[in-house]
């Protein structure tokens, strides 16, 4: 059991790490380099935020032994309706107003979706899979199909921006993500009980914990940190619409998975996720790079992925 929680957090973790560095290795050289100079690295820094943010709002629940997928209908409501709100308003007070409305709403998909589950004890993936599927139709009738588009400078600086000229603020609100996540799985009792709920609920619930508290808490901030993503999003684009991020919800699953969160529950660790997106990112910017198709850098990811399992397992197996 002792070897299994370090191979699971820490072993996996290595291996990404390992794996970050050589494919960068490897990508810098088939690139001439071109992968490491300023430009792709900032470029880089503006792409990654967005799948990083939304598979940390994949992260807890994962944690918990069961996925969100309403995450990135949720991203797509609340950049829908602060999208709305932008336009609409005018004033100083349009871009505060249009932020906190996003918040809000991600907070109250999340809410929504912490009550089915942990009071009404409806299994995640069938309570996130119905708020998927009805903030889709939301979405729909709120934009009629349309595209939202044309944002206050201001607004754009959330997707756009830099600091100090080269830092993509993207990339800055990322890692206040990350060290948010970090902090509240690592160093507070609320990180304790969900790495306990995730491995054995009856075991925690007899352990004093309270699982309905920690199942809630944790879809609640999954609807936060999708809210967030939602603001990177549109901001990025200068656009908003209702088949935004259609492709981001496996993914998100993918990174997670890669980064050594456990789709079991209980077991993973935020800065995991990180890597797993930046050797996802990686690959994706150096086939860019080379003049590949974008289809075959999703086809690798999935190769990368079996083999880091693959080879997990045998070194686990080797030190059992």
């Amino acid at each position: 059991m002792r070897y299994t929680l370090i191979e699971s957090e820490n072993s996996q973790l290595y291996l990404v790490g390992i794996l970050l560095v050589a494919v960068a290795l490897v990508m810098g050289l088939l690139t001439s380099w071109r992968l490491l100079t300023p430009s792709v690295l900032v470029s880089m820094g503006f792409q990654l935020p967005l799948i990083a943010i939304l598979s940390l709002a994949q992260m807890g629940p994962l944690l918990t032994g069961g996925p969100d997928l309403s995450i990135v209908s949720v991203a797509t409501l609340c950049g829908v309706v602060s999208a709305t709100l932008v336009q609409n308003l005018t004033g100083w007070y349009a871009v505060p107003v249009a932020i906190v409305a996003a918040l809000i709403v991600g907070l109250l998909c999340g809410a929504f979706n912490a009550f089915v589950i942990a009071i009404l004890w409806v299994p995640s993936i069938i309570a996130t899979l119905g708020t998927m599927i009805f903030i889709q139709g939301i979405v729909l009738v709120i934009t009629r199909g349309r595209t939202i588009a044309g944002f206050p400078s201001s607004y754009l600086m959330i997707g756009q921006g830099r600091i100090l000229g080269f830092v993509p603020v993207p990339f800055v609100i990322f890692l206040v993500c990350l060290a948010l996540m970090v902090v509240l799985l690592s160093r507070t009792r609320y990180g304790i009980s969900v790495r306990m709920l995730g491995s054995n609920d009856v075991a925690s619930l007899f352990s004093g914990v309270n699982n309905r508290a920690v199942i809630f808490r944790t879809f609640v901030l999954s609807g936060f940190l999708s809210s967030v993503a939602a603001l990177v999003l549109i901001t990025r684009f200068n656009a908003a619409q209702a088949t935004y991020g259609q492709g981001y919800l496996l993914l998100t699953v993918l990174a997670c998975v890669l980064g050594g969160i456990s789709p079991a529950g209980g077991i993973g660790k935020a800065i995991g996720v990180l890597l797993a997106v930046a050797v996802l990112q990686v690959v994706s910017t150096s086939f860019n790079l080379l003049g590949f198709s974008s289809h075959l850098a999703t086809a690798s990811w999935g190769i990368i992925l079996i083999a880091v399992i693959i080879l997990n397992r045998a070194l686990f197996k080797q030190q059992a």
